[in-house]
């Protein structure tokens, strides 16, 4: 590592009941790198985004964002870092099908107490980067798979956070809009300096990436720099 990292799993272990999942894993992510991560279902990939994003604690072990101790906060104070510093794009979206396109892409920003018209004004430039600006006061249900998927991309992104975690983000798209997702989660990184880690199961999601670390069984057997990543 040349700098220090953006974010940092330090010998993290979890289990479910009494199945362990990952077992004393380490992980570390820069500002502006993009880190593939896989390995074949039941491997942890989920259960370490899960930890890494605070939506879990470890059951041993330590995660740290921006040089701070995250996991131990109270889960206010684990709330509010995690809204403010970390985005997360998931397969089916997780978009709240009550609000519109573009206002699903303004509610972090609201909720980091920017006014409504600046939120409007950002979610509508980040629906345009992503090719959507015309679905933004659709219903998601009059939007199609790929669409809600860009805008969920667009939410994680709009308010710049220091972290993206996405946790399959073309498991359900077809190829194209695949790489459409995955070129605005690479922009990110190289023009807003954001780390980008992506599980997947796909070597050509892999490829977009500058490092590809693989679990298997809740340990890392392989961390290897990717030769064509970022094209």
């Amino acid at each position: 590592m040349t700098t220090n990292p953006i974010l940092a799993g330090l010998d993290l272990s979890h289990a479910y009941g009494q199945t362990p999942v990952l077992k004393h894993v380490t992980f570390e992510v820069q500002p502006g790198e993009v880190v593939a991560v896989m390995g074949p279902s039941g491997s942890g990939k989920s259960t370490l985004l899960h930890l890494l994003g605070g939506l879990l604690r470890p059951d041993s072990g330590e995660v740290w964002l921006d040089d701070q101790r995250f996991d131990n906060l109270k889960e206010r104070q684990r709330s509010e870092r995690r809204l403010a510093r970390i985005g997360f794009v998931f397969q089916f979206g997780d978009l709240v099908p009550e609000l519109t396109v573009v206002e699903n892409i303004e509610l972090p920003l609201r909720l980091l107490g920017t006014g409504p018209k600046a939120a409007r004004s950002q979610a509508l430039d980040m629906l345009g980067r992503l090719g959507i600006a015309d679905q933004a006061d659709k219903r998601l249900s009059a939007v199609s798979g790929g669409q809600a998927q860009r805008a969920a991309v667009a939410r994680a992104l709009v308010h710049q956070p220091a972290v993206v975690l996405a946790d399959e983000p073309t498991g359900a798209l077809d190829q194209a809009t695949g790489e459409l997702v995955l070129e605005s989660l690479v922009t990110a990184a190289e023009q807003q300096g954001c780390a980008v880690v992506i599980v997947t199961h796909e070597l050509s999601v892999a490829s977009w990436a500058h490092r590809d670390v693989t679990l298997r069984d809740g340990v890392i057997v392989g961390d290897s720099e990717l030769v064509g990543a970022l094209r």
